[in-house]
């Protein structure tokens, strides 16, 4: 597997911007690689409930076919669903999926798996995190048997449905704990204290970093914005990332009532020349 060494040679800004196919979530397989390639999009995250809803076999070798023709870079797959923590008995099933989304990730060069953790339910944080480590054993020795990287991703406090990890931090230190890599959220985190440090600490082990707007005053989710429409300090926040050595991508994950009203075609470019902006400024 071509996995992207976030050591080597700095690369053109635009390849590094990625649209998670969250950011077109109404759409299917078919209509995001054609919106894909109509918009210019080199690199994209691809949802594993699409290729589902699609047809497994014949939606990877739709997405084989964009990369082979050099159109497309997969640079994540995400949607891997959720574990039952509290329920062992449901392991053995979920696990399959995980695999299956591992073949997929081989086969499409995927930079990464991105993986929620799964609600907590009845267990507390540290059962919880026993639970995952156990849960997951298997699938992270198999992932590293193949070289696809995976990566924790924390998530809003209120997305309990879907995970027990809600800070960035508490994500590094789970990732370290695994043996895996961390999906930082900006949406999620860009608020918690001394973020600086924990970026600089946790550089070797950011896989991929998600970027999106939040405007102060909402109070549901999800309800994203484009970035620099809302009120998160995005420009400071990739600059820390640049100073902390981080050369992977950054995901756009659009999703939420603005950007249904602004509409796909409209919102995600305009995302995607924004998020250029901000890396090329603090790359530079």
């Amino acid at each position: 597997m071509n996995v992207i060494d976030d050591t080597s040679e700095r690369r053109d800004v635009r390849d590094r911007i990625s649209v998670s196919a969250i950011s077109t979530f109404r759409l299917s397989l078919t209509e995001d690689l054609e919106f894909w390639a109509r918009h210019g999009v080199r690199a994209a995250g691809v949802s594993v409930a699409k290729l589902e809803a699609h047809g497994w076999d014949d939606g990877v070798a739709r997405v084989r076919a964009a990369v082979d023709s050099g159109a497309l870079r997969v640079s994540n797959l995400i949607g891997l669903g959720p574990f039952a923590l509290a329920e062992p008995s449901r392991w053995d099933a979920q696990r399959g999926r995980l695999v299956r989304s591992l073949d997929a990730a081989v086969a499409l060069d995927a930079g990464c798996l991105v993986f929620t953790t799964g609600p907590a339910g009845p267990l507390t944080w540290a059962e919880a995190a026993d639970a995952v480590e156990a849960a997951l054993a298997p699938v992270l020795a198999e992932a590293r048997r193949r070289g696809v990287r995976f990566a924790i991703e924390h998530t809003n406090s209120l997305r309990v449905d879907v995970g027990f990890v809600h800070t960035l931090v508490d994500a590094v230190d789970l990732a370290r704990r695994l043996g895996a890599g961390v999906c930082m959220e900006v949406n999620a985190c860009w608020a918690e204290r001394d973020l600086a440090a924990t970026v600089r600490a946790a550089a070797d082990v950011i896989r991929l970093v998600q970027l999106s707007d939040y405007k102060i005053g909402t109070l549901s989710t999800p309800a994203r914005m484009v970035p620099g429409d809302g009120d998160i300090p995005l420009a400071r926040i990739v600059s820390l990332l640049a100073k902390a050595g981080y050369e992977g991508d950054f995901d756009l994950e659009l999703i939420g009532p603005a950007i249904d009203a602004e509409g796909y075609e409209s919102a995600v470019p305009r995302a995607v020349a924004a998020v250029e902006k901000l890396v090329a400024d603090a790359y530079h």
